[in-house]
C-alpha cells in the first residue's frame, strides 16, 4: 500500500467519521448530548478538510474549474421556485 491509497482509506474513514457524529448530533435527545456531537463533528470536519489539502498538495486528489454556466445551470435545477 502506498502514501496516496493509505491517505484516501484515511479520508474514507474521516468522511464515515463525520456522517456518524452528524446523526449522532441530530438524534440527540439532550442539549448537552447535542453539544458534544457537534463539536466531535466539527472537529472530524476540519481534519477532512486537512486531509485533502494535503492531497491536493500532492497532486492526489485533483479538482477542476467549472464554467460558470455549468454552475448556474445546477443552482437553477435546485432552487426552490
Amino acid at each position: 500500500m502506498n502514501d496516496k491509497n493509505l491517505m484516501e482509506d484515511i479520508l474514507l474513514l474521516e468522511k464515515g467519521v463525520c456522517d456518524l457524529f452528524m446523526h449522532g448530533a441530530i438524534e440527540s435527545s439532550t442539549d448537552n448530548v447535542h453539544q458534544t456531537f457537534s463539536a466531535a463533528l466539527n472537529e472530524s470536519l476540519c481534519m477532512q478538510d486537512t486531509l485533502y489539502d494535503k492531497m491536493t498538495e500532492k497532486g492526489w486528489y485533483p479538482t477542476e474549474q467549472v464554467e460558470q454556466n455549468k454552475i448556474d445551470t445546477v443552482k437553477q435545477k435546485f432552487s426552490i421556485q
